[in-house]
């Protein structure tokens, strides 16, 4: 994942319209809403070249955007060179859209390519406009229950986090209690590049760059019982929140962890590449991911070369 946040994209963002359609519930009022849709055209794949003499079984996958509520994704081209054998798709648990590449043989110097080309519709998305009935889930299912507990550098039992979370906003409940947790953190972390270290060495140091904010708020969050999970779009990461409304129904509001303020609502229309922070990959066995990221594998032929590999993922 590049450590390096966009969090610039976030200020320039223009207002946005009132308008919108509702995300999961048009009935559910406190649910946040979809504003426009932004479409845009982004590139993912891989050129592969031979170094140094012939490869054989060259396999390759590498994260691709797929569809969320505010996220609708259509291929619109591939470009493959002759020897790639296939291309396909799978999905992982926890919902992450993977590109599988297969290469048999490629002789020496000789250079593949597998390249996708995505049409994107990425709405940007509005804080609901009367948050009061908004609570956690009393009884969290299955699949909720996977962003309640500790993850890849979010660490939701760590002593000082626990503390930070019961003492955050101690007399406050639902909205307003996630709302203060997401001050207090901005507050006590100042947004700055460096090393992914996560929520506590980030909550001790003082400072942290997109990623070590949203690790910290979604541990003080499942910390106190709300589900939270990761973001992850181009360049760039930031929180979700789970909250049940009056009637029932359940929503994820976004919010901006390092940069602008944004709660509840994300002006970002980057393309996402991911949602959790918890995955397994069946090509990385024994492995907790909290991204999953490009893999490749290969194997030289008769003492030859190694596979060279170029990640492409860039504006079409």
């Amino acid at each position: 994942m590049v450590r390096t946040c966009l969090v610039a994209l976030v200020v320039a963002c223009a207002a946005l319209p009132a308008r919108g359609q509702f995300l999961e519930s048009e009935q559910a009022s406190a649910g946040p809403t979809l504003g426009d849709a932004r479409q845009q055209k982004f590139k993912v794949g891989l050129e592969v070249t031979a170094d140094g003499g012939p490869c054989r079984g060259v396999y390759a996958t590498l994260p691709v955007p797929a569809d969320w509520p505010e996220q609708k994704v259509v291929i619109v081209a591939e470009d493959l060179s002759p020897d790639v054998r296939s291309l396909r798709y799978r999905t992982l648990p926890g919902g992450v859209k993977q590109m599988v590449v297969e290469i048999p043989d490629l002789p020496a110097g000789e250079t593949a390519r597998a390249v996708v080309t995505f049409s994107l519709d990425r709405a940007a998305i509005i804080a609901p406009a009367d948050p009061t009935s908004l609570a956690p889930p009393e009884k969290p299912d299955r699949a909720l229950r996977a962003f309640l507990g500790p993850s890849p550098y979010v660490e939701t039992r760590h002593p000082k986090i626990i503390k930070l979370a019961k003492t955050t906003g101690e007399d406050l409940a639902g909205w307003r209690k996630v709302e203060a947790l997401y001050d207090t953190v901005r507050e006590k972390v100042e947004y700055r590049n460096g090393e992914l270290k996560g929520a506590a060495r980030a909550l001790a140091d003082g400072w942290g760059d997109c990623e070590e904010l949203t690790c910290l708020f979604i541990a003080v969050c499942r910390a106190e019982g709300i589900p939270a999970r990761t973001v992850w779009v181009e360049g760039h990461c930031y929180p979700e929140f789970y909250l049940v409304d009056g009637a029932g129904q359940g929503h994820w509001f976004p919010c901006q962890a390092a940069g602008a303020r944004a709660f509840g609502g994300m002006p970002d229309q980057l393309p996402i590449l991911q949602k959790g922070d918890s995955f397994r990959d069946p090509d990385r066995p024994g492995k907790t991911l909290r991204y999953v990221s490009e893999f490749i594998r290969g194997s030289a032929v008769d003492g030859g070369g190694s596979p060279r590999v170029k990640w492409i993922r860039e504006p079409a």
